[in-house]
């Protein structure tokens, strides 16, 4: 493993533990050559996925980018880090284990919502006003209204 710090080659590991959710290994380095210390985390991939975004380009699927989305949706929410991290990994072992490497965008955006719907509900709308492009306020309510329709549950205007 190369140093982020000073790019020297080898690195020694300290620790090597289970993280928190179990699906990774949490790595604790020392560089030899500066002093720095790091974490890394090894978690298993199943398979390479390609993004299909809707204009058809292919994109390499990336963790990371599926986790800052969902952190910024449940920003300044009280959410537990691990809960999140578990729904991501579900995501992810959804996505590896369907018979196609290659996943469209929109099918991504569908289980993110789906998990954050279990998870946290305005997560879930401030996920859905980004994934859905919502132009206006009005947008907001359309969701809101359809959502507890789709739930079963009443609107005031129902009451």
């Amino acid at each position: 493993m190369r140093c982020p710090f000073c790019s020297n080659p080898d690195t020694q590991v300290k620790d090597s533990r289970p993280s928190e959710d179990g699906q990774a290994i949490r790595r604790r380095r020392q560089c030899p050559a500066c002093g720095a210390r790091f974490t890394t985390f090894e978690r298993v991939q199943l398979r390479d996925l390609q993004v299909i975004k809707s204009d058809g380009k292919r994109v390499p699927f990336e963790r990371d980018k599926l986790m800052r989305s969902v952190l910024l949706a449940s920003q300044k929410r009280s959410i537990e880090r691990d809960r999140i991290e578990q729904m991501v990994s579900g995501i992810i072992r959804r996505l590896e284990s369907g018979g196609d490497p290659d996943v469209p965008s929109k099918t991504i955006g569908e289980l993110v919502m789906e998990g954050l719907r279990n998870l946290d509900t305005v997560a879930y709308v401030r996920y859905a006003s980004v994934y859905k492009d919502f132009r206006e306020v009005a947008d907001f309510s359309d969701f809101i209204r359809g959502e507890r329709l789709s739930d079963g549950t009443e609107t005031d205007e129902d009451a």
